[in-house]
């Protein structure tokens, strides 16, 4: 119930009170170490299962009043304010939190429903329901979701699963990144993107490791797109030299002070995709932007302004969703067990976060990752990515070997994304369906073997040879 001193709730004989929104939320969340170090947490089972009751009976419209931010402090807040569709909320407007969670697990309530009122929620919404969720619910629902985006290839599409291939290099040898992405390519990866973290973040890299990869997809007529994924400034500065930007790429977070973190406004953004819709280099769509995420990164920059890290990055879609991506992908494990300690939590938050940005209306990812003094392992993340291929996922992150070289974390092989497709039946983006069959990569069956032919591996050797 509601009192003068927040929120309060009776729990086998024990009253728990929660003083204001944010305290109910942080306390609602499944246990994570980022809030236990934060101290937002809850400090024990019972105080966690009483903010979940508390919260369930919760009006829905309370998000619309009750800012956690206040909306002349920070430019995220009013962003979701002013965003706000009262008309897509509608069917939603009379409900609790608890009500909501039974709605959206509801048989009736389809992709049609989903997609309209997406522009209905705030992220806080989203947030509160999921962690009144179990895992299973979070699939469930999620894969109802669909959100579909377009460049040069089409991602999100129903029994689609495509995948970022990411080679990345500790000195940003041109030659080794074109070996890698041939290799990426022989297996099927890329139809998300072709996307390179540069070790070096400056201008003159950029425009040479873009130059590169365009002239690879260019010699090969590869329907996909490419990223070096360096900040908006050093991307808007290779735009004003004419190099081949096909998408922005910038990490954000929840909150104005984070971004700032980040050295990024929403007016920067916006100045981004400008310049990048400018270059009409899309064939199929016009989607330009790509957004990284990560629970955890508004806490390790302590601008989380007392929220808990779960919410504030479900604040941060909301900033993706003002820019229309391609692409968005939360890193899930990448800032390390300080945020997220181990496999449970990793799983969960990538469960989470998937839900929250899919009924959002964003074209959500996920690097199914983790660092090396995490207490997770290969097996974990085989577990995730298998629970967000049925979830629906749009694209995962594949690097050679699951390995990566470069910024020194675990994620997936291109081996762990072939496998989920021929598991779970599901193919590439369909333009990049095509190229593959066209290349000799794909079997009678239309899938890409474990082992390509030696015609078209040595066709695309020959694509590398031509860069290095």
């Amino acid at each position: 119930m509601r009192t003068t001193g927040g929120y309060r709730h009776v729990y086998q004989g024990e009253s728990h009170v929660f003083g204001d929104l944010k305290t109910l939320l942080a306390c609602a969340s499944p246990r994570r170490s980022g809030d236990d170090l934060a101290g937002l947490g809850a400090t024990s089972d019972a105080r966690r299962v009483a903010a979940r009751m508390a919260l369930a009976d919760l009006p829905m419209k309370t998000f619309l009043h009750q800012h956690l931010i206040p909306y002349e402090e920070d430019e995220v807040t009013r962003l979701i304010v002013d965003a706000h569709d009262e008309a897509a909320f509608a069917p939603v407007s009379s409900l609790t939190v608890g009500a909501f969670r039974e709605w959206l697990l509801a048989w009736e309530t389809d992709a049609r429903a989903l997609a309209g009122l997406a522009p209905g929620l705030t992220p806080e919404m989203v947030a509160a329901v999921s962690k009144l969720m179990r895992n299973s619910d979070l699939i469930a629902v999620a894969a109802k979701v669909r959100v579909v985006t377009a460049f040069r290839s089409t991602v999100g599409l129903e029994g689609r699963l495509a995948a970022r291939l990411q080679p990345n290099h500790p000195t940003d040898d041109a030659a080794a990144i074109a070996a890698a992405t041939i290799d990426g390519l022989l297996f099927g990866m890329g139809d998300a993107v072709i996307g390179v973290n540069p070790a070096t973040d400056n201008v003159d890299t950029s425009i040479g490791l873009l130059t590169m990869l365009d002239n690879i997809r260019q010699r090969l007529d590869i329907p996909t797109q490419s990223c070096v994924l360096s900040h908006v400034t050093t991307t808007l500065a290779a735009i004003e030299r004419g190099a081949p930007v096909d998408l922005v790429f910038q990490s954000i977070a929840g909150t104005q002070a984070a971004n700032a973190g980040f050295g990024v406004t929403l007016a920067m953004l916006a100045e981004a995709r400008d310049a990048a819709l400018s270059l009409k280099r899309g064939t199929v769509g016009q989607n330009v932007m790509y957004f990284e995420t990560g629970q955890g990164a508004a806490l390790s920059a302590n601008a989380h302004h007392g929220i808990d890290q779960q919410t504030v990055e479900a604040r941060a879609y909301a900033v993706a969703r003002a820019f229309s991506p391609l692409l968005v992908n939360t890193v899930v494990g990448f800032i390390g067990p300080e945020y997220l300690y181990d496999a449970k939590e990793i799983t969960r938050a990538g469960l989470e976060d998937h839900f929250c940005g899919k009924l959002l209306g964003l074209p959500m990812g996920v690097d199914v990752c983790y660092t090396n003094h995490a207490e997770a392992d290969s097996d974990d993340m085989d577990g995730l990515a298998l629970l967000l291929a049925n979830a629906g996922v749009n694209f995962l992150i594949a690097v050679p070997g699951a390995d990566d070289i470069m910024l020194n974390y675990q994620s997936l092989s291109h081996h762990d994304v072939l496998s989920l497709r021929h598991l779970l039946k599901l193919r590439p983006a369909p333009e990049f369906e095509h190229w593959l069959s066209r290349m000799g990569l794909l079997d009678g069956q239309g899938r890409v073997p474990p082992l390509p032919s030696p015609a078209s591996m040595q066709r695309l050797l020959d694509a590398r040879g031509h860069h290095e």
